[in-house]
């Protein structure tokens, strides 16, 4: 079982930036592909970015393309989201996802998922 924890969520304005974390434990990080995905109010959850398990290769939806950045360190068992140039319509909450097999943007590759942290976006 691997358990994920996310952090960093919070109320912020329009054009801010927040760091969003997820720390894995219980087994070994570094074979996991990891993803965040975020789901609004009323709607489905929607895939956010993605990377690989040795931080090589990224993917981004098109609508966080060029505002937000995937990272990792294995070193620390962690994968980052950098969010910078919010928008409101980022309000949602944001999960991270392990995939043992490869990184996508397909909810159902992902083996196990956090709880989730609340990220709300004011204009």
């Amino acid at each position: 079982q691997l358990k994920l924890v996310e952090s960093g969520g919070g109320l912020v304005q329009a054009g801010s930036s927040l760091r969003l974390s997820c720390a894995a434990s219980g087994r070994t990080f570094s074979q996991y592909a990891m993803g965040w995905f975020r789901q609004a109010p009323g709607k489905e959850r929607e895939f956010v970015a993605a990377i690989s398990w040795s931080g090589g290769n990224t993917y981004y939806a098109d609508s966080v393309k060029g505002r937000f950045t995937i990272s990792r360190d294995n070193a620390k068992n962690t994968v980052y989201l950098q969010m910078n140039s919010l928008k409101p319509e980022d309000t949602a909450v944001y999960y991270c996802a392990a995939s043992i097999t490869i990184y996508s943007d397909g909810s159902g590759n992902y083996n196990y998922w956090g709880q989730g942290t609340q990220v709300t976006v004011s204009s």
